[in-house]
């Protein structure tokens, strides 16, 4: 039964758990303070949900074309340095967050509320397995400048690394301005490379790292 100024009550409804599912995963989002957040989220999964009603109404299905928009706004979140790519999960979530909104603005309610929780089971849980796998294998990229070009001091500090049972793989070795620069890779416990990192601080023959 339509409700006044024409809006039908399945369209509240439909309205109502966009909000809904895009804040529980909008909230996770802002906690680990993420560049899309509350707000954001919301927004994506309400608009997905009203432009699949407009779509329906329009004898159109489905508008597949959201897919292509969202992922626009994904590629806005991911940020890429020298070393690593920041942002993709964010990424993911914003398009999953779409699809939700589709799904939701199709009247698949409880495929939308069910895809709600259980992407929030993957972003908390499996972030915490995550943390516990990069605690044991940790991976660290090491740019080292030394106060000379003796390659034996690069072999030196190889030795030294492997004492503390980490894994040490050579990327790069190159002189700059008179002096030796390298970029090593590291792996191992994350405690053994905070170590590392300690001793580095103090070694003699080591600029910069």
């Amino acid at each position: 039964m339509p409700l006044e100024f024409g809006i039908a009550t399945h369209d509240v409804i439909k309205i109502l758990i966009a909000v809904l599912c895009g804040g529980i995963l909008g909230f996770e989002r802002q906690y680990k303070n993420k560049t899309a957040g509350f707000r954001t989220i919301i927004l994506i999964c309400l608009g997905s949900t009203i432009f699949t009603m407009i779509s329906q109404r329009a004898g159109q299905g489905v508008n597949i074309n959201l897919v292509t928009g969202v992922g626009f706004i994904g590629a806005g979140v991911i940020f890429k340095d020298k070393i690593s790519v920041n942002g993709l999960t964010t990424a993911a979530v914003i398009w999953v967050a779409a699809a939700i909104g589709m799904a939701n603005g199709a009247g698949n309610y409880m495929l939308a509320i069910a895809s709600t929780f259980l992407t929030i089971i993957v972003l908390v849980l499996f972030n915490l397995f995550e943390n516990y796998l990069d605690k044991i294998r940790h991976e660290k990229l090491l740019n080292l400048v030394f106060d000379s070009n003796n390659f034996d001091e690069l072999l030196d500090l190889e030795n030294i690394i492997r004492k503390h049972k980490l894994t040490v793989q050579r990327r790069l070795v190159n002189k700059k301005d008179g002096v030796m620069h390298a970029a090593i890779f590291v792996s191992g416990h994350k405690k053994n490379i905070s170590k590392l990192d300690e001793q580095l601080l103090s070694m003699r023959g080591i600029r910069a790292f």
